[in-house]
């Protein structure tokens, strides 16, 4: 019986764990997580997930996010996201995705944002997400993340025009051709951004 319930718990662990790969950052909910394990026919309650997610972040497996109000300049409880320690990680559990691209350039930013001595957050700025507000003592800088410009929008630079204060903002990208400066929002290659110390 025992290690019957030990199987069970190993199994819900991991599919806890590759929902979390799966989903990289994008917006987390423990909720989110109970219904789809229901819909297997699984059972788990909200407060085993918390647990499950406390344990891969002590084992330093994955990175919490916290989201940043840009207007009341607070700290929110909710919709934080998470990231992997090393992204090599979701293509061993999960396989190469094309479609897996763009959250994991973000995946990489983060750490690179990290790594550079920011504290990192995801900024609202009323109903629109900077996919990165970044500080360190008295520097910020906003940055946007995309796999390519898009074509027919502006949404990535228009996400950091909107904020009314002058910090550096960014959008890097793995475009090749994309570069330069939009109204003063700076458009940089993933290379550069990785490379430079400016940021």
């Amino acid at each position: 019986m025992l290690k019957l319930y030990i199987v069970c718990i190993f199994d819900l662990f991991n599919r806890v764990v590759k929902y979390i790969v799966e989903n990289v950052g994008k917006t987390f909910s423990a909720n989110a997580i109970v219904k789809f394990l229901k819909s297997e026919g699984r059972s788990l309650s909200v407060e085993s997930v918390y647990n499950y997610i406390n344990w891969l972040e002590k084992a330093f497996v994955i990175y919490r996010c916290q989201r940043y109000d840009l207007q009341g300049k607070s700290l929110l409880k909710t919709q934080e996201k998470f990231y992997l320690a090393d992204t090599s990680l979701k293509y061993c559990i999960m396989g190469f995705n094309t479609k897996s691209i763009a959250s994991m350039l973000e995946n990489i930013v983060y750490f690179e944002l990290r790594r550079k001595g920011y504290d990192v957050y995801i900024g609202k700025n009323e109903s629109k997400e900077i996919d990165f507000v970044a500080v360190k003592r008295d520097e910020r800088i906003y940055v946007q993340v995309c796999r390519q410009l898009p074509e027919e929008s502006d949404r990535e630079v228009e996400n950091l025009l909107e904020i009314k204060d002058n910090y550096p903002k960014y959008v890097v990208t793995l475009d090749e051709l994309a570069g330069g400066n939009i109204n003063g929002v700076k458009i940089v290659h993933l290379a550069d951004f990785l490379l430079s110390d400016e940021y």
